[in-house]
């Protein structure tokens, strides 16, 4: 396998940026980042093939920008494998594609069962890919070969790649659904913004306590103050876990906090003056959270029976109708349509059932054209048998 130098000045991205623009056909991206390792989701390597242009694999922290890049090649076909992964991190140095072929999210509108790169490249090229780097801390300099190789291959086969699931997605008539969806992947909020982004902790649905809950809160909040600071996965600090027990055990002092034998992890007693200042914060605080967030979440489906028994009659009723629809159409009941907008229509349907007023719920909550005219009459229909007593039988939904 030939060596692969990683591009790391402006004068060699610029020479690049001119040989990727002389190539031909669509362009290959992919990124690769230190989830697990580092705080922020930044790119550390960027990959690109094309065509009669070669691979270029590229140093996002020491380039800089990309714009140059993005310039020439932003009204081209991108083609990435999941592209929702990369899009952030790549729009973050000015690299955003106006057209994406997604293989990944190709892959499931085909009914692949399993639609990792590798498992997907084996099936349709023939090729085995090994995946034995891509949990690798990406932020290393230098980067071993090794990784240089699994990196350049991750984009190399990517062409080659598409125009396969493309010949099969026109043999299954699903051509113009991935468009769709592709499409949506580029307008999509990729990174929601959370309310009380501390409620992600592991575990806290185990905390009670309002107090206990505070406490937590306080220290997931230091935690996450100390990971950016350091650009270090939280995670890497002092665990969930930990924090989640320390809530729970509500420690007397800074000595019984660092007695407890769940508190764990490289801060967890270096940064002991920290996290004792979140426990006090938390135990004295006036400020204190509800015990559940105060979202648009809907309540957890297991729930609906008791506080709101048609809105439940509905979404199993409707959940079986996609299910089988799911499978005549040998796409995934998730990618037919998502289960959160399907909750949603369930627990607040249209005042008049028809599969009209469904079309008009579900292109509300953001489902695509394809997804609206497949589902909205099995939906409906699904909606007025699951509220009908037995013995009312069953009316065609209009």
């Amino acid at each position: 396998m030939a060596d692969h130098t990683v591009i790391d000045s402006r004068d060699a991205y610029l020479s690049a940026v001119d040989r990727i623009v002389a190539g031909n056909g669509p362009i290959a991206v992919d990124a690769e980042r230190a989830s697990g390792f580092r705080y922020s989701q930044r790119a550390y390597l960027i990959q690109v093939f094309r065509r009669g242009s070669g691979t270029f694999l590229f140093d996002p922290p020491a380039i800089g920008r990309f714009d140059e890049l993005n310039d020439a090649i932003h009204d081209d076909e991108w083609v990435l494998h999941a592209a929702t992964q990369d899009l952030t991190c790549l729009r973050e140095v000015g690299l955003d594609p106006s057209i994406v072929f997604d293989t990944e999210l190709a892959a499931r509108l085909l009914g692949m069962p399993r639609v990792g790169l590798g498992t997907v490249v084996e099936e349709l090229l023939g090729i085995h890919l090994a995946k034995e780097h891509s949990a690798a801390d990406w932020s290393t300099r230098p980067l071993p070969e090794p990784w240089l190789n699994y990196a350049a291959l991750d984009v190399e086969l990517l062409p080659d790649l598409r125009d396969a699931i493309a010949q099969l997605l026109e043999e299954a008539g699903k051509t113009d659904i991935a468009r769709q969806e592709f499409a949506d992947e580029l307008v999509r909020e990729l990174v929601p913004v959370r309310h009380e982004p501390w409620r992600r902790l592991s575990g806290i649905h185990s905390i009670r306590g309002i107090r206990n809950l505070a406490v937590a809160r306080e220290l997931w909040l230091s935690r996450d103050a100390l990971a950016r600071e350091l650009d270090t996965a939280p995670g890497r600090l002092v665990p969930d876990a930990s924090l989640t027990a320390a809530a729970k055990a509500m420690p007397e002092s800074k000595r019984a906090l660092a007695a407890l034998r769940e508190f764990t992890g490289r801060a967890s007693r270096s940064e002991l003056d920290r996290w004792w200042a979140a426990i006090e914060a938390g135990r004295t605080t006036e400020d204190l959270p509800v015990l559940r967030g105060n979202g648009d979440s809907l309540p957890p489906p297991r729930a609906w029976s008791d506080r709101n028994p048609e809105a439940d009659a509905r979404l199993k009723a409707a959940r079986a109708a996609l299910t089988a629809l799911s499978e005549e159409r040998s796409i995934p009941v998730e990618n037919l349509l998502t289960p959160d907008t399907l909750r949603r229509v369930a627990w607040t349907p249209p005042a008049e059932i028809t599969a009209e007023s469904i079309a008009e719920a579900l292109s509300a909550h953001g489902a695509r054209p394809w997804q609206v005219a497949a589902t909205s009459q099995v939906i409906a229909q699904a909606f007025v048998d699951g509220t009908q007593s037995p013995d009312e039988g069953s009316a065609p939904a209009s």
